[in-house]
């Protein structure tokens, strides 16, 4: 048996319309998180770059582990542009996924076989290996701000132009 009462329904009912409603993401990245994630990028492209103006290898190869680092930063990018796009709604082809995808891990194994290949100390193959993997964790992280911040803006504009 179910008795319910004017009130219980009244309470269901509420219930319901708050489920219904659309969650808003309203908090932006703290400065401090930005700030941070901007130093990580520098300090990790930075660092690599150094490393790589100071290694003793022939000019192609340098050539090579720079164009590997650029790949990677875009690629990582490129995927959590697409993450977000789906998150949010925005149509996203799956073949353009799948090639953010693909690319990013790509730039990873590339890096990979060229240091296991290269005729370099243990420590130096770390330290590119390292640089490298902070460069495309921060990139993201960049990308994941800047993102939350134009939305958060968008979404207050939004809701200034309604009232």
């Amino acid at each position: 048996m179910n008795y319910q009462t004017t009130v219980s329904l009244k309470d269901e009912e509420n219930l319901n319309s708050k489920k219904k409603e659309k969650k808003v993401y309203n908090h932006k990245p703290t400065p401090a998180f930005i700030g941070a994630s901007w130093s990580a990028l520098l300090i990790g492209m930075v660092a690599y770059c150094v490393g790589l103006w100071n290694a003793e290898m022939m000019l192609n190869e340098k050539g090579y582990y720079f164009t590997i680092l650029l790949f990677g930063l875009f690629s990582v990018i490129s995927v959590q542009k697409a993450v977000r796009d789906k998150l949010e709604g925005i149509q996203v082809t799956e073949m353009y996924f799948g090639i953010s995808w693909f690319t990013s891990v790509a730039s990873i194994v590339l890096l990979t076989i060229g240091l296991w290949n290269a005729d370099l100390e243990l420590s130096e193959k770390g330290f590119y290996a390292m640089s490298f993997t902070l460069s495309l964790f921060s990139a993201i992280a960049v990308q994941k701000n800047t993102r939350d911040v134009a939305y958060i803006n968008n979404e207050l504009a939004a809701k200034e132009d309604e009232d």
